[in-house]
């Protein structure tokens, strides 16, 4: 049933691909053939289901704000994590300086770009890329994970905006690590190469609180888990969020590589692959793909479970 459902998804969701367009703005990621669209779905009981194109390789981008917070939750702590860093959603575009320059507030979350560079200032100090590499791999199940060293370049060579928050918000006084090197580890992070595949197995991780199902190996606390699930609910789809936590209502992350990561929370992990974004930043093709699935399986977190 499930596999049907995917394939069905995605058979329908298909036409919406050409009212999105890849995401120039980083050269690498524009090349990418935007026709391209996957679902993986991996549930508690074992099952693996994928439909499209769930297998190819592409650019992790904002979704690897959902691993940096968990790391920096389990080796920095929640009061360090949440003291520079909001929890409240933005309302505004994913790169945004508007609320940092005309307040003296701190990034309204971890999943715009100013929140997500203040976390990794904590990682900085504390942890490599290497280790945060060999996290990664053990949180998507998938030891194929690597950096995207053409991307990686193309990002760097596109800083500019990345480099003016970063700054302003050292010069706030919230980023006390080295500026350059919060930047190189930040756009390192973006540039991680996985699959669709690879998204639902974090999913799977995060919707067992934390642990890898069959193993029974603890990859994070069941709070750190509980935390980063709510902050995507809340924050994860830029300042598409609330639409999407009515129309779909699960907790998820997208990337402007065409990711999307979900959680069915106690059921499943899904990934999904779609280059062709909306103007907001998220998979136009992939959130028809969820609305579906999000419908066919009761899955919203507000759905009659009668």
């Amino acid at each position: 049933m499930i596999q049907t459902i995917l394939e069905q998804a995605v058979e329908q969701a298909l036409p919406a691909v050409e009212l999105g367009e890849p995401a120039s703005y980083i050269p690498e990621l524009g090349k990418v053939d935007k026709r391209q669209l996957g679902v993986c779905v991996r549930t508690l009981d074992g099952g693996r289901f994928c439909a499209g194109d769930a297998q190819v390789r592409f650019s992790i981008q904002s979704i690897s704000k959902v691993i940096s917070l968990a790391a920096a939750l389990e080796r920095c702590g929640f009061e360090t994590v949440f003291s520079q860093v909001g929890m409240e959603p933005s309302g505004d575009a994913f790169n945004s300086l508007v609320r940092l320059e005309t307040s003296e507030s701190c990034p309204s979350n971890p999943m715009i770009n100013s929140g997500a560079i203040t976390v990794d200032s904590y990682l900085v100090p504390v942890i490599s890329f290497e280790e945060m590499l060999a996290f990664t791999r053990a949180l998507c199940m998938d030891e194929d994970i690597c950096l995207d060293e053409r991307v990686y370049r193309s990002e760097m060579s596109n800083i500019s905006r990345n480099r003016a928050i970063a700054y302003l918000l050292e010069n706030k006084g919230v980023i006390r690590s080295d500026v350059e090197r919060t930047l190189e580890f930040y756009v390192r992070m973006c540039s991680l190469s996985v699959t669709a595949e690879s998204l639902a197995g974090f999913g799977l991780v995060l919707a067992n609180s934390g642990v890898v199902p069959g193993t029974g190996r603890r990859l994070l606390k069941a709070e750190t888990a509980r935390v980063v699930k709510t902050i995507m609910l809340t924050c994860g789809m830029y300042d598409g969020s609330g639409c999407f936590a009515v129309r779909v209502g699960i907790p998820s992350k997208s990337g402007v590589g065409g990711g999307i990561l979900s959680v069915a929370d106690r059921r499943m992990g899904i990934g999904i692959f779609g280059p062709a974004l909306d103007r907001k930043g998220n998979s136009v093709a992939g959130v028809k793909v969820l609305e579906t699935i999000s419908a066919r399986m009761n899955l919203h977190i507000f759905a009659d479970q009668a």
